[in-house]
Parts: C-alpha cells; sequence; structure tokens
C-alpha cells in the first residue's frame, strides 16, 4: 500500500462538519473559528474561492443535521458570528459571497421540513453582515461593496439565485438593517442602501421579483411612515427639553456638585413611594428599546425621484413604470404630509372587510331601495286585511246570500286568495241561474271521479 495522501485542512474540517454525532459537529465548528482567525492573521495568509466553498458545504451539512429548534438558533448563531473571525474585510466578503452561492446551489435540494431553519440562517447571516458593516462606521466604499456583492448573487437577473431566496431576502431586508442600523442610520445612509432595490425593480423582467420589491420594500417604507415621524418628533421633544434643562441651570448658576446632588435627590423618591418599587432607569431603557417600534427614516421626497429617475427610463418596460408609479405617488403624497391611512374608516382597520361592505351599501341605488319597501308595504296589506272584512266585500261583489262554509285551499300563497274569491263568484251565478250546485260538488269529491 502506497503513502496515505493528507487532505486539506478545509476539506478535513468539513467532512467533521457534516459529521453524523453532534459532539463531533461541535467541535468542528469551534476548531473551524480558530482556524480561520489564524490563517487570516498572517499578511500572507487567507481563503481562496474554492476553499471556502468547501468550508461553507460542511457547515450547509452540519446545520441540515442538525434538530431541535433551540439547538437549530445557536448553531445558526454560531455559524453567523464566523463573518467577524476573517482580519479582514476581503476575507469577509468572500466568506458571505460563498455563503449566498452556497444557499442558490443547494435550495432545490432542501425539503420543505427543513426550509425554516435555513430561513433563519439566511436571516441570521445577513444581520451579522450589516453588524460588520456596522463596525466599519458604515463607511461608503464598504457599504458598496457590500451591495454590490448582494445584488449579483441574488438580485440581478443573470444570478443564480432561486425565487425561494430572493423572495425571503427581499423580506428580511428592512427587517434587519432596521435591527442593526435604525439608532444611527440616516435618511441619505438608508436610501443609499435601498438602492439597487429601485434599479433592479426598474429592469427586471421578473413580475415576482417586481411585486416583491414593491411590497417588502417601498410599501413597508410607507406603511411605516406614521410610526418614524413620531419617533422623529420624539427625538425632538427630547433635544429640546435637555436644552431647556441646560439653560435653566445655567441661569440658576448652580454648581456641579449642586446639580449632581439636585438630580441624585429627585431620582431618589422617598420610602414608601410607588415610584421606589419600580426598575432603576437603565433597566426600564433596556426593557423599552425590546418593546419599542424603531423604525428606518427615509426622505420620501428623494425616495420617490430615485424611483421616478429609474421608472421614467425609456428601457424600463411598461409594466414596471405603471407599478412604480402607484408608490412615487404614494411617497409624495408622504413628503406633503399626506397620509393615506387617514381616508380609511376606523372600521376598515378591525375588519378589513368592513370597508367593503359599507362601499357596497351605498351602490344601492334609489329604485332599489323603494322597489323593496313598496314589496314590503304590500305584504303588510295583504297581512292586515281581516278575514271578515274580505268576506263581506266578496258578498257584496257576488250580490247574494253568504254560501255555506266550505274547505279552506291548501295553498298558503298569494295564488290561493283569487282562485277562492273566482269560486264563490261561480257558486253565486250558478245559484241564481237555477242551476244545481250539489252537482258541481259532486264532481269534486273522489267518489264522483270514480
Amino acid at each position: 500500500m502506497g503513502p496515505r495522501v493528507q487532505l486539506p485542512p478545509e476539506i478535513q474540517l468539513a467532512q467533521r462538519l457534516a459529521g453524523n454525532e453532534q459532539v463531533t459537529r461541535d467541535r468542528a465548528v469551534r476548531k473551524l473559528r480558530k482556524y480561520i482567525v489564524a490563517r487570516t492573521q498572517r499578511a500572507e495568509g487567507g481563503f481562496t474561492h474554492d476553499e471556502l466553498l468547501k468550508v461553507w458545504k460542511g457547515l450547509f451539512y452540519c446545520m441540515w443535521m442538525q434538530d431541535k429548534p433551540l439547538l437549530q438558533e445557536e448553531l445558526g448563531r454560531t455559524i453567523s458570528q464566523l463573518v467577524h473571525a476573517f482580519q479582514t474585510t476581503e476575507a469577509q466578503h468572500l466568506f458571505l459571497q460563498t455563503f449566498w452561492q452556497t444557499m442558490n446551489r443547494e435550495w432545490p435540494g432542501i425539503d420543505r421540513l427543513r426550509l425554516d431553519k435555513f430561513y433563519m440562517l439566511m436571516r441570521m447571516v445577513l444581520c451579522e453582515a450589516l453588524k460588520a458593516l456596522q463596525m466599519q462606521g458604515w463607511d461608503e466604499r464598504l457599504t458598496e461593496q457590500l451591495l454590490e456583492l448582494l445584488t449579483t448573487e441574488i438580485l440581478h437577473p443573470d444570478s443564480e439565485a432561486p425565487n425561494g431566496v430572493k423572495s425571503h431576502f427581499i423580506e428580511i431586508f428592512l427587517e434587519e438593517l432596521t435591527k442593526v442600523g435604525a439608532h444611527e442610520l440616516t435618511a441619505d445612509q438608508n436610501l443609499r442602501l435601498i438602492g439597487p432595490f429601485c434599479t433592479i425593480a426598474a429592469q427586471t423582467q421578473d413580475s415576482l421579483v417586481l411585486h416583491n420589491i414593491a411590497q417588502g420594500i417601498f410599501e413597508a417604507i410607507v406603511e411605516q411612515a406614521p410610526l418614524a415621524i413620531e419617533e422623529l418628533m420624539n427625538e425632538l421633544e427630547e433635544e429640546e427639553l435637555s436644552e431647556e434643562e441646560e439653560l435653566s441651570e445655567e441661569e440658576e448658576g448652580l454648581s456641579e456638585e449642586e446639580a449632581q446632588e439636585r438630580g441624585v435627590l429627585s431620582r431618589e423618591p422617598p420610602k414608601g413611594s410607588v415610584c421606589r418599587a419600580q426598575p432603576p432607569l437603565d433597566e426600564q431603557a433596556g426593557d423599552d428599546d425590546d418593546s419599542a417600534s424603531t423604525v428606518l427614516q427615509f426622505d420620501y421626497k428623494a425616495v420617490a425621484d430615485r424611483l421616478f429617475e429609474m421608472a421614467s427610463r425609456q428601457d424600463t418596460p411598461p409594466q414596471n413604470r405603471k407599478r412604480l408609479y402607484k408608490v412615487i405617488r404614494k411617497l409624495q403624497a408622504l413628503a406633503e404630509g399626506l397620509f393615506p391611512e387617514a381616508d380609511i374608516p376606523e372600521e376598515a382597520y378591525q375588519n378589513p372587510r368592513g370597508g367593503r361592505r359599507v362601499r357596497m351599501k351605498k351602490r344601492l341605488s334609489g329604485s332599489q331601495l323603494r322597489d323593496k319597501t313598496g314589496r314590503r308595504a304590500k305584504e303588510a296589506l295583504h297581512s292586515n286585511s281581516s278575514p271578515g272584512s274580505t268576506r263581506r266585500r266578496r258578498q257584496r261583489r257576488a250580490g247574494g246570500d253568504p254560501p255555506a262554509p266550505q274547505e279552506r285551499p291548501r295553498g298558503h300563497g298569494r295564488r290561493g286568495a283569487p282562485r277562492r274569491q273566482w269560486r264563490l263568484r261561480a257558486g253565486a251565478k250558478a245559484k241564481m241561474a237555477g242551476c244545481q250546485e250539489p252537482k258541481a260538488k259532486r264532481k269534486r269529491t273522489p267518489e264522483g271521479q270514480k
């Protein structure tokens, strides 16, 4: 036998990452992180494209083999945080590029029972990529590199991304961007971050991609506009209050020590008060951060102008232009201070079909309402007529004595009354002419028919 061939470290780690035992897989993930840190620290070190593709194939099947939701979430967080182990931005971008290429290649083979864990992994990797950009201070050059990478591998028509990957990426982009940078990103930076979606929405020939971008990006911005303006007003009020407090302290001429003592006394309520049972301000702020609905700030006029610039080009397909113009009108209305929700009745928010029902009721014409009321009046008139008055009217018309009581007809509709009235008239006329009425009765009896 010849000497055993030594496999490269990437292949060895990939084999252990896809092992059957969870202990082996966890140990391989820890070793991979140490290996990435040690290799990228050297100036001549780094990974090639093929090496990282092998590493990601092992990580993909490591996630494939993991069961139980909590363990899947923990593993997904560990895998996504590997991007911070790379010491250079070029290596980080190559790591992210090979991840999306791996997802595009392996996506058709994922069964529906495993889709949720890979949806979660995509969300976590995107979040960590944005956090890495945040650590660099949202540098414009790095931002453009990341957006170009995401556009080339996912959004571009020539990319190999399946519809499932594209749809999920468009759905989660604004959500993850809000989690990471809502407190520090400006309106210009946010416009730069959604720039690729404006370009793809105007150029794509895929109606599904156009619908997802219009719904998941631009319509989401329109829906979040009231919250964004409310948060902006709150921030302005807080700034004004802080400025007023500084001015008041300066006017009173308090020293720093006195101001600190005054602040401490104001924060500590007396014993026995209700406020003393509340947690400290820092803990309350931490709880509010989790529950607060923080949204991104946008310059709606700038977004509308950017979309109009892309939609008004000659090479823009007509259906794309028509769809984008609807969004542009909404954004222009927001820029003028008009909210689309103001025209919707309050019942429509509680019951989505309520507004439609109200509008359909208003569409009923006056003639239809008159027909309905007239029909009801006639029915009420027939129902209010008494049997005695009907009998007297029939006697008056026949001109004779009231006949003997007959059996009531079986029919209960409106046709029964005229038939009974016609029979009474015929009987009265026969009696006046001297005809024998019992013969006619015998003809209607079953014995006479025999």
